[in-house]
């Protein structure tokens, strides 16, 4: 397990970089907390989950471990422009999305003597802000581990004490093309839907009509309008292939029902009805 003496800097104070440098206070680690906007950083203070704070930089010196919880793209600029802070030996890693462009433009851009290993917490809010940070959405929540062959076993270890102080339910292990691919139908996709579906027709008149149905399937198309495009784009071949697979599954269903075939229809009912067992919290 990381040594409780070990520095550890969470870069991105927003709703996950927050409740990580929450998880971590409650679970007796020291954390120093970095973000480009004060505000944050004095509510992490106020709130004790952080020792320091800063929005210069410079306070990753001496780190052990710095996670990163930046958007991707300003993940890569800060990794140019920042890791002369590193000492040598530190270990990086990261909440972000996506895995096989972002592994391979942060290893083109880092020091030899500063290991990243890749991380993605399946957890998050549709809010915004370090005031919604909640560490408690990782005690039913994926944490997977995206190691290439350049990762050693240490690096990996690390990983995993990461997920486990922070109380993950699972812990798993996926290749790069492996994660993008799940990430393009389990996230990507659904949120491409939950978004079509508020904007097929201004429904919002319906408020005052609707059931739960309605606010479960749309939960996530409140959704950060700067994030999202990015991850989108950065997985744009296995997202696109989705899009299209989603898209016949539709049309099959529409010919269903114009050509009265009830019986095809049961049994797709039946088939989602046994698939969607297997995702209920046991």
């Amino acid at each position: 397990m990381i040594s409780r003496s070990a520095k550890i800097t969470v870069v991105g104070l927003g709703v996950l970089g927050g409740s990580y440098i929450k998880g971590f206070y409650q679970a007796g680690y020291t954390v120093y907390g970095v973000d480009v906007d004060p505000q944050a950083v004095a509510y992490a203070e106020k709130m004790h989950w952080i020792k320091e704070g800063s929005t210069d930089a410079s306070l990753v010196q001496d780190s052990d471990i710095v996670i990163s919880a930046l958007y991707p793209h300003v993940f890569e600029s800060w990794i140019k422009e920042n890791q002369h802070y590193f000492k040598p030996g530190t270990l990086l890693t990261d909440v972000t999305g996506i895995k096989r462009e972002i592994i391979s433009r942060i290893n083109a851009d880092l020091r030899n003597d500063v290991e990243f290993i890749a991380c993605h917490p399946m957890a998050g809010r549709e809010y915004r802000g370090i005031q919604y940070a909640d560490c408690n959405l990782f005690t039913k929540a994926n944490f997977i581990i995206v190691p290439t062959d350049q990762n050693t076993e240490a690096a990996k270890t690390t990983a995993r004490d990461i997920a486990e102080i922070l109380k993950f339910n699972r812990i798993s292990e996926l290749t790069p093309d492996q994660h993008d691919s799940m990430i393009g139908f389990l996230s990507q996709l659904t949120h491409i839907i939950a978004v079509s579906l508020m904007n097929v027709s201004d429904n919002t008149h319906l408020v005052d009509y609707t059931g739960d149905s309605f606010r479960d399937l749309t939960r996530i198309a409140r959704i950060n309008e700067d994030l999202w495009p990015e991850l989108f784009e950065l997985n744009k071949d296995n997202l696109v292939r989705e899009i299209d697979a989603f898209i016949n599954e539709m049309q099959n269903f529409c010919d269903l029902i114009q050509n009265d075939d009830v019986e095809e229809m049961k049994r797709l009912l039946r088939q989602s009805t046994e698939r969607r067992a297997c995702f209920d919290r046991k």
